[in-house]
């Protein structure tokens, strides 16, 4: 049974930087992508950021391109999201989720999903 288990959210102020961490058991992720998805209160889950784990191949929403940056450590099974400059509206619970196959923005696509971290940014 593939685990996931998020890391490293907090409450840090606008314009800091913070680093997720998404620690992946239970199989071998090869054929697999990974994703960060959020959800704000009042609002649906969002995709973030994607990453192929095999060829490393990656993929941005457009509101966190340029802050976020996604990688994985192969040796470790473990999803990083460092995000930089941080704004209010990046203020959310993030989520970690696997599929297998291609990377995908959208939620309902992916099998496995970690319990999520809250993130929150102070003005």
């Amino acid at each position: 049974q593939v685990q996931l288990v998020e890391s490293g959210g907090g409450l840090v102020q606008a314009g800091d930087s913070l680093r997720l961490s998404c620690a992946a058991s239970g199989r071998t992720f090869s054929s697999y992508a990974m994703a960060w998805f959020r959800q704000a209160p009042g609002k649906e889950r969002e995709f973030v950021a994607g990453i192929r784990w095999s060829v490393g191949t990656k993929d941005y929403a457009d509101s966190v391109k340029g802050r976020f940056t996604i990688s994985r450590d192969t040796a470790k099974n473990t999803v990083y999201l460092q995000m930089n400059s941080l704004k209010p509206e990046d203020m959310a619970v993030y989520y970690c989720a696997a599929r297998v196959g291609l990377m995908v923005r959208v939620a309902a696509h992916y099998d496995y999903w970690g319990q999520g971290t809250q993130v929150t940014v102070s003005s």
